[in-house]
This record gives structure tokens, sequence and C-alpha cells, in this order.
């Protein structure tokens, strides 16, 4: 699996960086198929990492992986992931997780959520955006989750975005893809309720 990467005209980190991203839909594309099944985080979930889980931790973002998911080195994942791991199957990756930075210039969650939806790869289907709550320093933080569908080499890909305002109020986008019957629906769930906002 090649890894999503959302990019402006120029450096993600740059304050000359532009408002629309692109998400390229040849390095967003999976090996494989994905189903993942919507669902909202919850208050008494919201922030936990499952027992026997990993963490990818950012400066900004922490997100927790199953493990079978393998994190990804900063020299294995794109420059413009903060973190990453992948799922592999027979030598092929079927799954991704990814955590991107301050991707677009952003003053509120719709306008970062816009901009990680304007990554998605043409030709997409695209569900509605949706609010949904992930946990910072001081609880609830508002952020808007996003799913969608393509079709890539024959093989329907589904992923979901979570996407919203940092802590120093700056973009972030929590991105799963994964192939058709690789991630089950608890996993999804328990994956976008770990979300937290260092």
């Amino acid at each position: 699996m090649r890894t999503p990467a959302m990019t402006t005209a120029t450096s993600p980190n740059s304050p000359n960086s532009g408002k629309a991203p692109r998400w390229p839909a040849a390095a967003a594309a999976c090996a494989a198929v994905v189903a993942l099944v919507a669902g909202c985080g919850t208050d008494t979930t919201a922030g936990v990492v499952p027992e026997g889980w990993g963490t990818l931790r950012t400066s900004a973002v922490t997100v927790a992986h199953p493990p079978a998911f393998t994190p990804q080195s900063a020299g294995e994942r794109s420059e413009y992931n903060a973190a990453a791991a992948t799922l592999a199957e027979d030598g092929k990756d079927i799954g991704m997780i990814t955590v991107q930075l301050d991707f677009t210039h952003a003053d509120s969650v719709e306008e970062a959520a816009i901009g990680a939806e304007a990554g998605i790869a043409l030709g997409s289907t695209l569900g509605e955006q949706r609010k949904i709550e992930v946990a910072g320093p001081e609880g609830g933080t508002e952020a808007r989750r996003i799913d969608f569908e393509f079709t890539e080499k024959g093989s329907r890909i589904k992923g979901v975005i979570v996407a919203g305002l940092d802590s120093a109020k700056k973009s972030y986008a929590v991105r799963v893809d994964a192939a058709k019957g690789r991630l089950g629906d608890g996993d999804l769930t328990k994956i976008i309720d770990s979300i937290t906002l260092t």
C-alpha cells in the first residue's frame, strides 16, 4: 500500500501554503479493498487505547492501532505523514493508518475537514461530514468524520478521515484505509475513539 499524502503547492508546514491541499489518488491507493463501517466516537471511550494495542504519537495527535499494524519509521513513511502504520498480508500492505499535521491553513474545524475532503481521490463516493468529538487536554474536542469509497484496480476501497484543529489551532487529519474484511467494525471504532489531541 502506498502512503496517502496530503500536499499543498508548497511545503505543508510553510506559512505560504495554499488552502487547497490535494491527496493524490495514486498515493492514496491501497493494494486491496477496504470495508470500514461508520461509527462515531463516544464520550465513554474517547482517548482510550485498547489493551495490547500500539500508539502512533506525534507532537499534536496520538491514535491507537491494532497489534497487527506495524508502525513505519520516519524513513519508511511519506514526508507528509507525521506518523503511519500498515497492515500486511502475504507480503502486501492491505491497510494503513496515517496522521498528518498542519496540512492546510484552516481557521475552523469545518475548513480543516474541507481541506481533508479535497484530498480524497477524484471519482470517490463521498459521505456527508459528521460531527464527532475526540479527546483533548480539556475534554471532548469537536472534529469531523468523513467516510468515502472508491475503486482502485478493480477493488472497492473504503476509508475514513477524522479532521479538525489541534490544541495549537492547526489542522490535523487521521486517515484509516484497509482491505475488505481485514479490519473489523469494532476495531475501526476503537481507532477513531482513541484519537487524542495533546
